[in-house]
Parts: structure tokens; sequence; C-alpha cells
């Protein structure tokens, strides 16, 4: 049985606001919120003009935080994103010029679109929360999120995000198509309001966002828990169909999604359910396929389901 604590409260009062703009993915937006919460970025995979853009302002908006999107090309630069120092004639010195990278909600759009090397600006910002510019290192604001987007099926011009950079991400989700009773409810929302977007208002604030992560610490995991999580992740190891299973790395991942999700439901306490809600978003983009599956579009989401299924689920002690 779950409570309404205060950190549950407010994240329904989040969603609701989203759901102004974003309408008829209410478990999209609390997998996002999730993450954001267990302070990682996110991936969205999907096909464009289904509002992933939207939906990183609308988060933006709704959790009070400052936004900046970076449009990825192939000619953007490592400067484009991180900033650099620049001359100036009035003074006779060189001023930094802090790039859209030092805000707290980052939009990576289209990032595969980029050359490696300017993929690779953002290893150190999403891992390390900081840039180095000139050799000085700055601190980014916190709290600091990535949410990158890229099209499943559009591969001419584009550089792939390489395995290391796909790991930096805590989740890939896609948004998927609305139903047609959503998307008539989207032309209904757009004739009512007479203007483009919706007006959001703040329901929380950066500061606010920061101590509800320190409350989500105190989630007790339950030792069988931890087992369940390693045995999921193990078990990616071990499938002929993959070359490499998942890192350590997509442990955790899965530890701090289910804590927070077991928060997002006003619980102290982490159920298998809690984990095995996010096997296919924390995992699938960790794996590293056998080449015959390479063309093979949902092998890895094939590969997931067989591991949940396999592996045994934990009985708890009520």
């Amino acid at each position: 049985m779950t409570n309404q604590t205060p950190l549950a409260t407010m994240a329904a009062q989040v969603t609701a606001e989203i759901e102004k703009m974003i309408i008829g993915k209410t478990d999209l937006i609390h997998d996002v919120l999730t993450a954001i919460l267990a302070d990682g970025h996110v991936l969205l995979e999907d096909y464009p003009g289904l509002g992933k853009t939207m939906l990183a302002k609308s988060f933006a908006t709704a959790l009070g935080l400052n936004f900046k999107r970076i449009q990825f090309t192939p000619d953007l630069l490592p400067g484009d994103i991180t900033g650099g120092y620049i001359f100036n004639r009035k003074s006779g010195d060189f001023e930094l010029r802090p790039g859209p990278i030092f805000a707290n909600i980052i939009l990576a759009d289209e990032i595969n679109r980029a050359t490696p090397k300017t993929q690779s600006a953002l290893l150190e910002a999403m891992q390390e929360h900081q840039v180095t510019i000139e050799g000085e290192t700055m601190a980014l604001p916190e709290p600091f999120i990535v949410i990158a987007t890229q099209n499943p099926v559009e591969y001419e011009g584009t550089f792939p995000l390489p395995e290391a950079q796909l790991d930096r991400f805590l989740v890939k989700l896609s948004m998927g198509y609305p139903s047609a009773a959503d998307e008539r409810e989207i032309l209904h929302r757009r004739i009512s309001r007479k203007t483009e977007e919706a007006t959001l208002n703040a329901v929380t604030s950066g500061a606010t966002l920061l101590t509800m992560r320190e409350q989500i610490e105190n989630v007790h995991v339950n030792p069988d828990i931890e087992q369940y999580i390693v045995d999921l992740v193990r078990a990616t190891r071990t499938s002929g169909r993959v070359t490499v299973g998942a890192s350590p790395r997509g442990s955790l991942a899965l530890l701090k999604l289910a804590r927070a999700k077991a928060a997002l439901d006003g619980r102290d306490f982490v159920l298998p359910d809690d984990v095995k809600q996010f096997g296919h978003a924390a995992l699938t983009h960790r794996l590293i396929l056998s080449p015959e599956l390479w063309m093979q579009r949902n092998a890895a989401t094939e590969i997931i389901d067989s591991v949940l299924r396999s592996t045994a689920v934990p009985v708890l002690d009520a």
C-alpha cells in the first residue's frame, strides 16, 4: 500500500502540468520524471513530429529549470556546445562566453547528426557535470540533465553514438504515436487555446528537485532485490545473441530507477516490479548484439524479454 508522500504529491503535480501539453503519454512522463529524479540522462529515439522537443521543454518549465536546445548538425563544433574565450577589444582581455551546455536541462536534438568529436564534448559533461575550456574546469549548474533525441530510421548523414556514450544515458525511451482519441484531443486543445503552445507553470524548483533526489537515497533495497538486479544484468552477458552484455553501470541504473519509482509511488522500499518496469529502458541500449542481429530492429528488446522471463523473481516477506 502506498502513501501520498510530499515527493509523490509533487511528482503528481509535475505530471499534471506537463499533460497540459503532452497528451496521452502519462506512462512516458512518469518514466522521464523517474530518470530525472534518479539523476540520469534520457535518450528519446523516435520518429519526427511526435513531441520529443516539446516534452523536454515542458519538463524544464514544470520543474522550474533553465532550458537550452542544441541542434546537432555535422558542422557543429565542440566549442559551440561548451563555449570559449572571446577577446574583448574594449577591455583588452579574453572573456568567457559560456555555451548552451550551461543550463539545467539540455535538449541535444538529433544528437547522432554531429561528428564523434562533437558528440564526445558531451561525455565529460554528462558523467562529471563539468566542462573543461582552455584547460580550466568549470562546474555545470545543478541539477544538470541531458535529454537527447535521434531518429531510428534515418541514417544518411548520421554518426551512430558509440557504446561509451550510449552508456551515459540512464534510459532509452520512445514516445510512439498517439491513439486516435488522443490525436483528436490534440487538435481540439490546439483550436481551443488559439495559439501553438500551451502556457505551463513551474510547480517546483531546482532546489526542491535536488532535495527530492536526496530523499530517494533513503529508499530501502532488500538484499534479495540487489541480487535480482545483479542476476538480470549478468544474464545479458551470457546470452548467445549478445557480444557484450550490460556493464555494472546497467546494474546501477536499475537500482537508481527502482528506488526513484518506489519514491514516486509513495513507498520507502523497492519491489521487484520496480526493477522489472525499467528492464528494457535501462538495458537495451547497453547491449552489443551479435553481428547477425544488427539488422533486426527489435532484437535487443526480445533479448531483454527473455532475460526478464528466465530470471527468478525474489519473493519478499510481507
